[in-house]
C-alpha cells in the first residue's frame, strides 16, 4: 500500500469523525463540551496533515505531525474518559470553555467549534459505547496509522 493511499485513508477517517460530530450535535442535539471541541481541532489537524502528506514530497513529516495530533487526541479523550469515570468531576463552564469560545474559529464557525456542553454529561451511547470511548478508539487507530508511516522503511 502506498504512502499516499494510507494518508488519504487517514484523512478520510479524520474528516468522517468531524462528520459524525456534526451529526451528533445537529441531529441528535448533543452539545459539545470543551474537551469535545479540542478533539475536533485535533481530528482536523490529523486530517489536514494527512492531506498535506498525500500531496507533497514529505509524507513522513506530515505523518509525524498527524501522529502528534493523534497522540494529543488520545490524551484529551483519555482525560474526558477519566472525568466520566470519576463522578463529581467536571471540565464545566470554566476558563477553558470561555477561552475556546473566543478563538476566531469558534466565532466564525460556531456550529463546529462552539463549546457549550459539560464533559461529565457525555454519557450518551452510540452503538453500545460512550461517544468519548469511540473518539479514543479512533484517535488510537489514527495514531497507529501515522506511526506506521513514520516508522516504515520504504519511502
Amino acid at each position: 500500500m502506498s504512502n499516499r493511499n494510507v494518508l488519504l485513508a487517514i484523512a478520510f477517517v479524520s474528516f468522517a469523525m468531524i462528520g459524525a460530530a456534526m451529526y451528533l450535535q445537529h441531529v441528535l442535539f448533543l452539545m459539545p463540551c470543551p474537551l469535545c471541541v479540542i478533539q475536533r481541532y485535533l481530528f482536523i489537524a490529523v486530517g489536514l496533515a494527512a492531506l498535506l502528506g498525500a500531496f507533497t514530497s514529505k509524507p513522513k513529516l506530515a505523518a509525524g505531525i498527524g501522529l502528534l495530533a493523534a497522540l494529543g487526541g488520545l490524551g484529551v479523550a483519555g482525560k474526558q474518559l477519566w472525568i466520566l469515570a470519576h463522578p463529581g468531576l467536571s471540565c464545566g463552564i470554566d476558563p477553558m470553555e470561555t477561552a475556546l469560545n473566543k478563538i476566531p474559529t469558534a466565532e466564525f464557525l460556531p456550529w463546529l467549534f462552539y463549546a457549550e456542553g459539560l464533559c461529565q454529561d457525555a454519557t450518551e451511547k452510540f452503538m453500545g459505547l460512550q461517544i468519548p470511548v469511540w473518539s479514543f478508539i479512533w484517535f488510537g487507530i489514527l495514531a497507529i496509522g501515522t506511526a506506521w508511516l513514520v516508522l516504515r522503511k520504504r519511502a
